[in-house]
């Protein structure tokens, strides 16, 4: 804990995801934290497509910033300019900090108060529910499980996925891929892959491939990635820090290349891993220990190192299954679907946050 005596150092968070929450919480009660995000709640992202399914779900996945900061203050705006002493917002804020974090992860859009996101799960809830036939454009982490979430709570829907990769979930390798094609394929599920799909061009529900295919289709979903959260950055004194791709560069103790006091965590970050929340979750966990340090003695040398994570990942395919790769060993059914795909780590992350898990 920080000298009780002392005046409370000024942290300032930007962006209110699964890194900048954990981090936020983590440290209101010795320092004077300041969380800057564009939209007044978190959600749990890993929960984001079973709630278009079931928007009841969304209701333990979704909450206010304030209800898990209490000792914390939310200012709603996106950041626009970082100094060396201060974050400048759109709103035009201007938030004096002794340590900065930066968890943008990835670029925001849509659903900016917790009843706009609610209400836009409901519509999508009301799409789904309605449509005999959906198509699902990319198939990474995000198509697939929503396209596993459809077949197992609508059976008898049409779900055509379709992919420009030569594999689905490339990221996990042949053989776990191969693994859940089967799985979705026993669900009546097609699979294009190798193509893509102009949804500007769509004309009284038939969409066309790249490759000249037809598909039959009452709605869609854009399932592909979204961009990385920094491109506010680029104007920014921390414009040197971003590698090529966008991602900004740090340290083994997850401070910014060349900055004391300035961290990055999560999806934003150029560590060599997979970007997924646990491991955003251990991000905010060693910038916390770290900023704790420093807080004491700026000049502290024996900060905590960060070292990438062993290869797991885990995809759910519905409520009760999912698909687990830990190197390169894979399995597909109900037991890795133990570990996720029940409560999708709900309970857990509302207890991280200090939260009540029901």
């Amino acid at each position: 804990m920080a000298d009780s005596g002392a005046e409370k150092k000024r942290v300032v968070v930007i962006g209110g995801g699964v890194a900048g929450s954990l981090i936020a919480r983590s440290l209101q009660d010795e320092a004077n934290v300041t969380l800057v995000d564009v939209k007044e709640f978190f959600e749990m992202p890993w929960a984001a497509l079973r709630s278009m399914c079931d928007p009841s779900f969304a209701k333990r996945a979704v909450f206010s910033h304030s209800e898990y900061l209490p000792r914390g203050k939310v200012v709603t705006s996106a950041a626009t300019d970082i100094t060396e002493t201060e974050v400048v917002t759109a709103k035009g804020d201007r938030v004096a900090y002794d340590f900065a974090v930066i968890a943008t992860g990835h670029s925001e859009t849509g659903a900016f108060t917790k009843d706009e996101k609610f209400t836009q799960y409901q519509a999508d809830h009301e799409t789904i529910k309605s449509a005999k036939s959906i198509l699902l454009i990319g198939g990474g982490q995000t198509g697939v499980e929503l396209a596993a979430e459809i077949a197992v709570d609508y059976p008898d829907k049409k779900v055509t996925i379709v992919h420009r990769g030569s594999m689905l979930l490339e990221f996990l390798g042949e053989t776990a891929s191969n693994k859940v094609v089967h799985w979705l394929k026993q669900r009546k599920v097609d699979i294009i892959l190798g193509q893509s799909v102009d949804v500007n061009n769509a004309k009284d529900g038939v969409y066309k491939t790249s490759g000249g295919q037809t598909i039959d289709a009452e709605c869609h979903f854009i399932c592909t990635g979204k961009p990385i959260g920094s491109g506010w950055l680029k104007e920014t004194a921390l414009k040197d820090c971003l590698d090529i791709h966008g991602r900004l560069m740090v340290d083994s103790n997850l401070k910014v290349k060349g900055r004391n006091n300035v961290f990055g965590i999560g999806d934003i970050t150029d560590i060599p891993e997979l970007k997924l929340g646990y491991l955003a979750q251990r991000h905010a966990g060693i910038a916390t220990k770290n900023i704790r340090l420093l807080m004491k003695n700026a000049n502290d040398n024996n900060l905590n190192v960060y070292k990438p994570a062993l290869p797991l990942s885990l995809i759910a395919l519905g409520k009760r299954e999912a698909v687990a790769q830990f190197y390169c060993i894979s399995c597909i059914g109900r037991l890795p679907g133990m570990i996720k795909s029940g409560d999708l780590y709900v309970g857990r992350t509302r207890k991280q946050l200090g939260l009540l898990s029901e």
